[in-house]
């Protein structure tokens, strides 16, 4: 590790203190005169409660400031080597703020027997900690950063192995300031000889295999002159913010995961699906029933059509809903329009103007009313409010292994690919857009998705 590194590393302990006093000060102040932080409302009593200053500092400061710095230091804000971004750690910090300002209730509460005595200099006391940290670390950084960009504390790196470093990886070290990548080198001894290996901090390995006597000999350089040794992932290296890292006992295990879409996530989004389907379900009851009367009416029953298509995971046949748009019988009549067929690019199957639509039937589909009863699905746990196409059974035999990603998570009423083509898309990009969807998965993209569902269906663009 850098000097430099160690040094800024200590110095924010410091700062935190005094950050934290300054805190403690200046709430004071403000409690004690009486000034209040919203403008023209004057809403603060005099403080009869609030000790002098002499009894504040020894009995409330002296405590306060060591209690933020171990909270902070349980928090990992001392690392000497941060890796995370700086909106994280101004997120943990303001965590750690409010654990202090809980900390401190909690002691006055249940040791003390008592309430603190000024609830609103506590409240100034923990914004301004949080506030009075982020502004002297940033100040730190900024410093930090004009050392780097003076060629103090860049660490030179290299990488070594039978296979060149990705072009992602070569980039990213030849960009940032706080790297200087000496080149890469296909072996040890071609390392050995470089010009630039006295100043050596960190050296890529591009082919690891445990037991080839190249890594060995690589690895036992690198604990012999003290140069940080780093793995590249041989695998997987397309998708590296999927990659997690996990313990076997003490042995680190590197585990690939599909999606974020696992554990708490899926709990979510499926809570959200629920009640936005049912919500939606119950406030279109009454277009429901209308559209069901227009189809008796337009072409007789039945006034739903079901079709069998892959659920989650590619194992398990779901039975999709719609509403009935086309004459009965239009499965046998497939064969006959094949030829009509303009999706050449795969195994999709679509005519324009296809003359098995009824004209109730193409109006639903110009409005996207005929998807409308897959809300059923989504509530009976088949299919999700967002997601990729459910797929044909008949398509499905003939994907290959990477279009088969796309079962990863459950099939959608509509998804990223609908709202980005919808009918216009070719079939490897509306894959390659259901699988961006499900390596990129959160919350927002889907709240997105449904508000851009409904901006394209009123545009009517790609309608098929």
């Amino acid at each position: 590790m850098k000097k430099s590194e160690i040094l800024f590393g200590i110095l924010r302990i410091p700062l935190d203190a005094v950050a934290v006093f300054a805190a403690l000060i200046l709430s004071y102040r403000l409690r004690s005169t009486q000034i209040d932080l919203i403008p023209r409302l004057q809403l603060l009593t005099p403080a009869e409660t609030l000790p002098d200053m002499g009894t504040y500092l020894e009995t409330f400061v002296v405590t306060g400031i060591p209690l933020f710095l171990v909270i902070a230091a349980v928090m990992r804000l001392y690392s000497l080597r941060m890796t995370s971004s700086a909106w994280n750690e101004v997120g943990r910090i303001t965590i750690g703020a409010l654990l202090w300002l809980v900390c401190v209730m909690a002691w006055f509460f249940f040791v003390q027997k008592q309430l603190f005595y000024s609830r609103i200099l506590l409240v100034h006391s923990t914004l301004f900690i949080a506030l009075f940290v982020v502004l002297l670390r940033a100040t730190l950084l900024l410093v930090q950063r004009s050392c780097l960009h003076m060629g103090i504390g860049v660490r030179c790196v290299a990488s070594v192995g039978k296979t060149s470093v990705q072009n992602g990886v070569r980039n990213m070290l030849e960009s940032d300031y706080r790297y200087t990548f000496i080149g890469h080198f296909t072996s040890v001894g071609e390392l050995k000889v470089s010009t630039g290996i006295h100043m050596l901090d960190t050296v890529f390995h591009t082919s690891p295999h445990p037991g080839d006597t190249s890594t060995e000999e690589l690895i036992d350089f690198c604990r012999s002159q003290h140069v940080t040794y780093a793995c590249l992932p041989p695998v997987f290296a397309d998708a590296p913010h999927h990659l997690l890292v996990e313990y076997l006992g003490l042995v680190p295990v590197l585990r690939y995961q599909p999606t974020p879409l696992d554990g708490w996530g899926r709990v979510f989004k499926r809570a959200v699906d629920i009640a936005l389907a049912l919500a939606l379900a119950l406030a279109l009851a009454p277009l429901l029933l209308l559209i069901a009367l227009l189809i008796i009416i337009d072409s007789g029953v039945p006034v739903f059509y079901t079709s069998l298509r892959i659920g989650d995971q590619g194992k398990k046949n779901i039975r999709m809903w719609k509403f009935r748009s086309m004459v009965q019988g239009a499965e046998s009549m497939k064969d006959v329009l094949q030829e009509e067929n303009h999706r050449r690019d795969g195994p999709l199957f679509k005519v324009r103007n296809d003359p098995r639509v009824t004209r109730v039937g193409r109006m639903l589909r110009r409005w996207s009313l005929d998807e409308l009863p897959q809300l059923f699905n989504v509530l009976l746990g088949s299919m999700s409010l967002v997601g990729p196409r459910p797929h044909l059974l008949e398509e499905v035999k003939q994907y290959n292994s990477y279009q088969r990603r796309v079962f990863a998570v459950r099939p959608g009423l509509t998804g990223l690919a609908q709202i980005t083509g919808r009918s216009d898309l070719s079939f490897e990009e509306e894959v390659r857009l259901d699988l961006q969807y499900i390596e990129h998965w959160s919350p927002w993209l889907d709240l997105w998705i449904l508000w851009r569902t409904i901006v394209v269906v009123l545009q009517r663009k790609g309608a098929d």
